[in-house]
């Protein structure tokens, strides 16, 4: 984990994902429902905010999501479990489920469907663009 501070990660989680990846954008799709009041922020690791808040390494291989939270960068199963406590209510509970897991076992299945995801969930051509609706909550 990384400290980074900027002025939307301090007030705004900010979830950094695969722009062209079909799961990726389905699990930017289910937290934006899940998510009225607009606590989150999006941005697509091929984009201008990760290129300046986020390592090279996880721009260029694109291997998993990446949260900034407080400050913090937290990858693989640890964003997701981070980004369901975010969310509260019953995805908190399941968030603190998935977290009893031990770190390697949770981390080792995020890999393993991540390295399947464009075949399972497709890849597009482009980065996803935000309808007019969700253009605030995404920061390029």
């Amino acid at each position: 984990m990384n400290d980074v501070k900027t002025n939307s990660s301090a007030e705004h989680p900010v979830l950094f994902f695969d722009g062209v990846c079909g799961m990726c954008n389905a699990f930017v799709d289910f937290i934006m429902k899940r998510d009225p009041h607009g606590h989150f922020r999006f941005a697509a690791l091929q984009g201008e905010t990760a290129r300046q808040l986020v390592t090279g390494d996880d721009r260029e291989q694109l291997k998993s999501v990446v949260l900034l939270l407080d400050g913090q960068l937290f990858r693989k199963s640890s964003a997701v479990v981070r980004v369901l406590w975010e969310m509260g209510s019953f995805w908190s509970l399941l968030g603190s489920l998935l977290w009893l897991i031990p770190r390697p076992l949770r981390d080792f299945c995020y890999r393993f469907v991540a390295k399947i995801r464009y075949r399972i969930f497709g890849k597009k051509e482009a980065c996803r663009l935000p309808t007019p609706e969700e253009r605030s909550r995404f920061l390029d």
